[in-house]
């Protein structure tokens, strides 16, 4: 375990999966919703650092404030912004050499986007079921404010949140990409591994050895 430190002077709990060598990069990923029991170590959340790492991409995964042992409290999804920041620094200080991209699960996925829209990033991102509707007091990102950048989305046709036609037109208006996963739900049961392949291939990722 390490502990990355926020602006406003909260320590996180996080960790890092390490890349298979050699490394090919580094990903932020970033956990579902605090208010839903989300946390870095979610299995989908594990199963995708474990797919990273493989294809030889640092991973650093991190609880959000208040969840797990990470200080302070729920920050309404604005000082949780503040936490991928904390993130996207402490990694380009671990690693100043690598290439940082972003990814993220349904909260996580929201959160992130919503910091590449306050600090005008063009890191690669991917969003797993990210949340595109307003939820528990918080709001999607302004999507005019993005800037361009390389962006993918994958979901699931049997997503409970949001509809295929509602996550295409999200993915138009960030200019992303679009993976459907054919029987998956929000949660991606038994298809961890694929999820995985799917956003390191997209973050530059080696692929699998035969």
């Amino acid at each position: 375990m390490t502990v990355i430190r926020t602006e406003d002077e909260l320590a996180l709990e996080a960790q890092w999966d390490d890349a298979h060598d050699p490394a090919v990069g580094v990903v932020i990923l970033c956990h579902p919703h605090p208010l839903e029991g989300g946390t870095m170590n979610a299995p989908l959340m594990r199963a995708v650092a474990q797919s990273l790492a493989a294809a030889g991409l640092h991973v650093l995964r991190f609880n959000f404030r208040s969840v797990g042992q990470s200080e302070g409290e729920w920050g309404a999804g604005i000082g949780e912004v503040g936490d991928v920041a904390a993130a996207v620094e402490a990694a380009g200080l671990a690693f100043p050499e690598e290439t940082v991209s972003l990814a993220g699960w349904s909260f996580g996925a929201t959160t992130s986007l919503r910091w590449q829209t306050e600090s005008e990033s063009t890191h690669a991102w991917v969003g797993i079921a990210p949340g595109i509707k307003p939820y528990r007091g918080t709001d999607p990102p302004d999507t005019n404010r993005l800037q361009p950048a390389a962006r993918l989305v994958i979901a699931g046709d049997r997503d409970q949140f949001a509809s295929v036609d509602a996550i295409r037109d999200f993915a138009d208006r960030i200019g992303a990409r679009v993976e459907i996963m054919p029987g998956s739900d929000h949660f991606f049961y038994f298809r961890e591994a694929k999820v995985g392949e799917m956003v390191a291939q997209f973050l530059g990722g080696r692929a699998a050895a035969p």
